[in-house]
């Protein structure tokens, strides 16, 4: 393989799909790289691919020592493995060549704490680290991904350049990178975006299910209305692909391709973690949650199918059959439930980022993620901006609920939200993320909770205090025994 004829600006190792399109990217953006994979053929296809589009400045190399020693020094090396025992695997390989100053970066969806380990054991290397969430899938690592470096700010100053070139670029407000914080916050923001993404995709597949199940829309008729929505303030890149998926024809047989794809959800573990951080945090991300359970239940296929035998005779077979819409109507209704439902599933990612970078003094600004997540990413849409202003705004701001702008949107589309739930409740059919939006959204925004009676109960079987509301102090009543009096 032809070597380069001076140090390349940076190296790459791990070079599946977002490795290779990532390596493409920073080529092409002007900075040499060189690129190393432990299956070789990799190394080739990416050196090959690189010629076919535009003789690209990558080199690859089938051994890491000279993969490392053709990076210009303080070496700074991308990987892109699987999470995990890999990474470990990797950090070994390379750092056997590295030398001090130098810095790794993981690029993969790894879990936080697994990145502030090795942060700490590169350190004693005197090798530099950081943690990036890298999100946009192959098409956004080819073209421009939104970025979520955390950990050394050392290590970051010294690709900021590349990184700045690279990332998705937003007219109006610039490249979608930013340096995150300390440790492994930029890991931990990724998997909160990876967490939105599951609400994200959960309450649209609710909207597709109240339109198709109880509206009756056709495919091209779906695809019109999801056309529609992306020129409004859905606009985004979920809302957009969706709209594709609903015009794709069968390639091995009649009608639409998206009525042959199997009802089950694959994950792989990010959107768990969220949902396991916002308990361990104590806060509450039901949105999340409720695509997360979904996505369990769709597992399920062969118990649903039995399922639906036995309830079939209860009638529950027929529930859609009678149901006479306003198609018009409807569309519309479903339009603002999901904008509204969406504006809850986006506070609680905020309020679990904000929740832990208090907890580890991350520092993280939250109108900033907004900003970064414009383009690029999968969750890029529109509505960012306003999330963005929002924290403008009020960078202390409790919750995007009582922001005065989203306050009001709510406002004007809640009656449309109430009636989309009841109707798909009254229609058998399950809404578990607009649902739970709309409870935590009634549950916020009341002064008084019926936790008095929990708290209550509490005191009587556990005698765990309870406190009162005209008093200060900690209180404890013998329950049973007053109760037992009263019936004497």
């Amino acid at each position: 393989m032809a070597a380069p004829a001076q140090p390349t600006r940076i190296g790459l190792a791990g070079l599946a799909v977002m490795g290779q399109n990532l390596a493409l990217n920073i080529a092409e953006k002007g900075f040499p790289i060189s690129v190393y994979n432990r299956t070789t053929s990799k190394v080739d296809e990416t050196v090959e691919r690189a010629k076919v589009e535009g003789n690209l400045p990558v080199y690859g190399f089938h051994d890491p020592q000279s993969f490392v020693n053709s990076i210009q020094k303080p070496r700074v090396i991308i990987m892109l493995v699987k999470a995990g025992a890999p990474v470990d695997q990797t950090i070994k390989t390379l750092s056997a060549y590295m030398e001090k100053g130098d810095c790794i970066i993981d690029g993969g969806n790894e879990w936080y704490e697994n990145t502030e380990r090795r942060e700490k054991a590169m350190a004693e290397l005197g090798l530099q680290y950081l943690g990036m969430g890298v999100s946009g899938g192959e098409e956004g690592a080819r073209n421009g991904p939104s970025l979520m470096p955390g950990g050394s700010f050392e290590a970051y100053k010294y690709i900021e350049d590349i990184l700045l070139k690279v990332a998705a670029q937003v007219p109006d407000s610039g490249p979608c990178v930013t340096y995150i914080g300390k440790g492994g916050s930029g890991n931990f923001v990724k998997m909160v975006h990876n967490g939105i993404e599951y609400g994200d995709m959960q309450l649209i597949a609710e909207a597709y299910d109240v339109l198709r199940s109880v509206g009756k829309l056709s495919n091209e008729e779906l695809k019109a209305v999801f056309s529609e929505w992306n020129k409004g303030e859905l606009l985004s890149f979920l809302i957009e692909i969706t709209a594709d998926i609903f015009g794709i024809k069968d390639d091995k047989g009649e009608g639409y391709l998206v009525d042959k794809v199997l009802d089950k959800t694959g994950m792989k573990g990010t959107g768990k973690w969220t949902v396991q951080q916002a308990a361990d945090l104590s806060v509450a991300a039901p949105t999340i949650a409720a695509s997360l359970d979904s996505r369990f239940l769709s597992g399920l296929k062969e118990e649903r199918v039995k399922a639906a035998e036995v309830f079939q005779s209860g009638g529950f077979g027929d529930v859609l059959a009678d149901q006479e819409v306003d198609k018009k109507k409807l569309i519309d209704d479903v339009r603002q439930a999901l904008y509204a439902s969406k504006i809850c599933s986006y506070a609680q990612g905020m309020n679990l980022i904000r929740a832990k970078s208090i907890e580890k003094g991350w520092d993280l600004t939250l109108g900033e993620l907004a900003r970064i997540w414009k383009g690029g990413c999968i969750i890029r849409a529109i509505f960012l901006d306003r999330i963005k202003k929002a924290y403008d705004r009020n960078a202390d701001l409790a919750n995007l609920l009582v922001d005065p702008e989203f306050a009001k949107e709510i406002i004007d589309r809640q009656s449309a939200w109430r009636r989309v739930v009841c109707l798909a409740i009254n229609s058998g059919i399950s809404t578990p993320g607009m649902s739970s939006s709309l409870a935590y959204f009634d549950t916020y925004r009341r002064a008084r909770l019926p936790a008095n009676l929990v708290q209550a109960q509490r005191d009587y079987f556990g005698a765990h205090t309870y406190e009162r509301v005209d008093v200060e102090g900690s209180f404890h009543t013998e329950w049973f025994k007053l109760a037992k009096q009263s019936k004497i």
